[in-house]
């Protein structure tokens, strides 16, 4: 056996055995003897060794108080620790392995014993070193993937959000307002109480992102219906209504070619552009949902979709004030939204005007 960089710290309140024990470990290890818990302590400021030989019967504290204060810090709780005693009771034993300790070595020492068991617990070490940075590189690897998959799904999600926005023109700016006050209106809900339970669930990165595509069904709406310049007729609106179930469809399609790790913001994304019409009363479309029975996705977006329409320009119509679009929200309470996400949203309602205009961002948490 030959010497290596490993070092020891022996810590018994006999000199003799510190004598002993340096002398068989000297010749293969870094090897440094410590009369008392208190001064190995004090070594332990500034040296963090490859393993502790503990004695337990010592004066002003024993090895169970001292192996209690190694495992409470985060600097020394990882180095392995090998209990020194001449008790041969298994409750000694038992206290002591379940304090942390991962052996018992028995006084007097038998030197190719103690050297047996040192070199066995340091390979288990070495061991389980290799294992903790095999494991923290493939949780980089993961994490490192899993960033460049969202990236792939923010990147194709703002593509289809910009196509729709560029053949609807009228709505240029539409989908990043509205993902904005979404998510001042989710963090709201969150601090509130009010369904944190099913929002606290969800992906917040993916449902912002999938929120992007709520409006997806516009691409298959006809021209002279999407971009006419004035009010449509009552026909022509009916045509418009069909976006919400175009927009299931179309996202229904892509699933089908998507890979699995894709499916969650893709349900996301098909709740969001079916249900962001649908009202409180069941006079929404497509499917005249109420109350409860409209997913909650659909009913988040349900206010920050009219908030957005309201405070916006149109050819058709100017652009109300803030103050204006929320007396409309708070009058649509328990009609048109649900009641309960509108007291949020009104409770809020500084900070969706700040980021609705363009003056702040918010990020859900």
């Amino acid at each position: 056996m030959e010497k290596t960089n490993k070092t020891i710290v022996i810590v018994d309140d006999n000199p003799a055995n510190l004598k002993i024990g340096k002398g068989i470990l000297a010749e293969f290890y870094g090897t440094f003897t410590k009369p008392s818990a208190i001064k190995m302590f004090e070594l332990l400021e500034n040296t963090i060794p490859d393993l502790i030989l503990l004695d337990i019967e010592m004066p002003e504290m024993d090895g169970y108080e001292a192996i209690k204060r190694l495992k409470e810090n985060p600097r020394t709780r990882d180095i392995p620790v090998i209990f020194l005693t001449s008790r041969s009771d298994s409750e000694s034993e038992i206290a002591g392995l379940d304090l942390g300790a991962v052996d018992y070595i028995f006084k007097p020492f038998s030197p190719a014993l103690l050297l047996k068991r040192i070199k066995l617990h340091m390979l288990v070490a070495d061991q389980t070193h290799e294992l903790k940075n095999y494991n923290d590189n493939l949780r980089h690897m993961v994490k490192e993937k899993t960033r460049n998959v969202h990236d792939l799904q923010e990147t194709v999600m703002r593509a289809i959000a910009n196509l729709v926005e560029f053949r609807d023109s009228v709505t240029g700016g539409h989908v990043e307002r509205t993902g904005r006050v979404l998510s001042v209106l989710l963090d709201g809900a969150l601090r509130s109480g009010v369904y944190d339970e099913q929002i606290s669930s969800w992906d917040a990165d993916l449902f912002l992102q999938s929120a992007q595509l709520h409006d997806v069904g516009k691409i298959a709406i006809r021209d002279d219906v999407l971009l006419k310049p004035g009010r449509l007729t009552n026909e022509e609106f009916e045509v418009m209504k069909k976006h919400a179930s175009y927009g299931v469809d179309i996202i229904e399609k892509i699933k089908l070619g998507a890979a699995e790790s894709s499916i969650a913001f893709l349900d996301y994304a098909q709740i969001f552009a079916g249900s962001h019409h649908e009202k409180w009363d069941g006079s929404g479309y497509p499917n005249h949902l109420t109350g409860e029975s409209i997913p909650l996705q659909g009913r988040l977006m349900a206010i920050v979709d009219v908030y957005d329409a309201l405070v916006s320009e149109r050819p058709y119509k100017k652009a109300m004030t803030h103050e204006e679009a929320l007396k409309i929200i708070e009058d649509g309470k328990g009609s048109h939204f649900d009641p309960l996400l509108t007291k949020v949203f009104l409770d809020n309602a500084e900070q969706v005007h700040a980021v609705s205009s363009g003056v702040g961002e918010k990020k859900a948490s």
